[in-house]
């Protein structure tokens, strides 16, 4: 039987208190210190293992332990993250309605489309490679997992995280080509139709 904790909860079980903010602060705080990237272990310290070097088995006492060892490091985040605030703050301000447009228009239309038909184009580039044709999968075939043929070579195309997905429920039965997103286009293992 499995049952979640939630993080109130541990906190309550701890007897650690939940700090109060108001409506959107933390997913804006949280979105700032991802851009200033102010918590890495370069300005705090790599946690994981400071806190097993604590012998201190209460949080004033950990909290001691770690500014006595880190005295600069909540200030520094805090700087990071503060600055990032202030960016956001001023990109929030240059936000209208026209801007919002145009950013769901790219998000529902742009970005839908070039997310499902982006697999066109690594079919395209494998026939390339192996100077063959190719073409998209027909709903048939979709529901063995089959997202198009290189020749007559059946092939399915995942995002290379799925390789580390466990238990997925899925058993495709045919080559799998992977890709990775990079900021400036796919990057594609076209190793399993080289074979």
């Amino acid at each position: 039987m499995k049952i979640k904790i939630t993080n109130h909860e541990i906190r309550e079980y701890m007897d650690i208190e939940s700090p109060e903010f108001p409506k959107y602060v933390t997913q804006i705080l949280n979105l700032s210190n991802q851009n200033a990237q102010g918590t890495r272990p370069k300005i705090v310290g790599q946690m994981s293992e400071l806190i097993q070097q604590c012998t201190g088995k209460t949080l004033l006492e950990w909290e001691e332990w770690y500014v006595s060892k880190h005295p600069e490091a909540i200030e520094n985040a805090t700087d990071k993250v503060y600055e990032m605030v202030k960016n956001i703050k001023d990109a929030i301000n240059r936000i209208d309605s026209e801007m919002v447009k145009r950013w769901v228009r790219d998000l529902v239309v742009v970005k839908t489309f070039l997310g499902l038909r982006f697999q066109e184009a690594i079919l395209k580039k494998a026939a390339e490679i192996k100077g063959v044709s190719w073409r998209s999968a027909e709903p048939e075939d979709e529901s063995k997992g089959i997202d198009g043929f290189i020749g007559d070579i059946p092939v399915s195309i995942k995002p290379a995280t799925y390789q580390t997905k466990k238990g997925l429920v899925e058993d495709i039965k045919v080559r799998i080509l992977y890709y990775e997103k990079e900021k400036d286009g796919i990057e594609v293992d076209f190793t399993e139709i080289l074979k």
